[in-house]
């Protein structure tokens, strides 16, 4: 079975459609997909549901679909770093369901597991918890959480092999790895692609059953804020 592709909108041609449901990895600028998310941008799917940890920025990651108007709704942890995002939410243009990040990390990979809920503790007491089933174990109050199955995972991971084996890097790992799982097809984008073999099968992230389809380009590594302070005087 053939899963390596020339480029991003090969890799997602057949595979895109209005209103479709994508959960995306990355946190914060690291290790966003942002080669698909420009081929997603270039082939106007719209009204899309984006389970992403973040929204990207301005001009870059998911925030150029949502320059676009491509997106319906996110759900989300992290928005703070997107004036358009916020412009859009707060004037009611654009769905907006928050999650906690370790409860929507849950969610991707208990959606990967096959695993329809669970309970947790996160959120009782919120906003988060209206309108969820509560259940008392052992004297405490959980709420019900689903588990999330995408139409397509778009992931970026650091090395792949043919098979579709994945290795992802530090904190690039933390939403790419259950992002890959929990979407009926997944299409990964990789920094390298290197024979079949070579990996450490100990040290792959995500097995290549997950994973249908891959591509390798350029990628530009952004900071999201640099601080820096001034240089003293020698």
């Amino acid at each position: 079975m053939k899963k390596v592709y020339g480029s991003a909108a090969e890799a997602l041609d057949g595979l895109l459609s209005d209103g479709m449901f994508i959960a995306a990895g990355g946190f914060g600028l690291c290790g966003i997909p942002e080669l698909l998310i420009d081929a997603i941008r270039a082939a106007g799917t719209k009204d899309l549901t984006i389970a992403s940890n973040n929204a990207g920025v301005d001009g870059f990651g998911l925030g150029v679909l949502l320059a676009t108007r491509q997106v319906k709704k996110m759900i989300s942890s992290y928005v703070g770093e997107n004036a358009e995002f916020m412009r859009q939410y707060l004037s009611g243009e654009l769905e907006l369901e928050f999650n906690p990040q370790g409860t929507l990390a849950e969610r991707m990979r208990a959606g990967g597991a096959g695993i329809p809920g669970f309970y947790t503790r996160t959120g009782v007491g919120t906003v988060i918890a209206e309108g969820k089933e509560h259940k008392d174990f052992d004297g405490q109050t959980y709420i019900l959480e689903r588990g999330i199955v995408a139409d397509l995972s778009i992931v970026k991971a650091w090395k792949a092999d043919p098979s579709g084996n994945l290795v992802f890097r530090k904190t690039a790992r933390n939403f790419n790895a259950p992002a890959a799982t929990c979407g009926r097809v997944c299409v990964a984008e990789v920094e390298e692609i290197v024979p079949l073999g070579s990996l450490d099968p100990d040290k792959i992230h995500v097995p290549g059953i997950y994973v249908h389809r891959l591509i390798t380009g350029p990628h530009e590594k952004r900071i999201e804020q640099r601080t820096t302070r001034k240089r003293e005087a020698v």
